[in-house]
């Protein structure tokens, strides 16, 4: 799934904006808003004051990239009808 060039054109006009300036609003409000909800809870500054459970390092397991699938698509020739208007190397705007 590629999206058509006018999605993409589109979000980035209206969407994006519009959802940075209620993010934008929301942060001005949340000094006021922690105030009122445990403001001394901030387990992002302080470890200890986490509520979620710990994981014991035994639990755990490491993946190597040399295990990883490796899919090799670079024999897929793609139809300019499959692209839409244009090719993943065209720009977006």
């Amino acid at each position: 799934g590629s999206l058509p060039k006018w999605v993409v054109n589109k979000s980035s006009q209206f969407l994006a904006p519009k959802a940075m300036k209620k993010m934008y609003k929301a942060c001005l409000k949340y000094p006021e808003w922690k105030q009122k909800h445990d403001p001394h809870f901030k387990p992002w500054l302080f470890p200890e004051q986490s509520r979620l459970p710990a994981l014991a390092l035994s639990e755990l397991s490491l993946q190597h990239a040399d295990s990883l699938e490796n899919i090799d698509e670079s024999s897929l020739a793609e139809s300019k009808d499959d692209r839409g208007e244009g090719s993943d190397e065209d720009s977006l705007t």
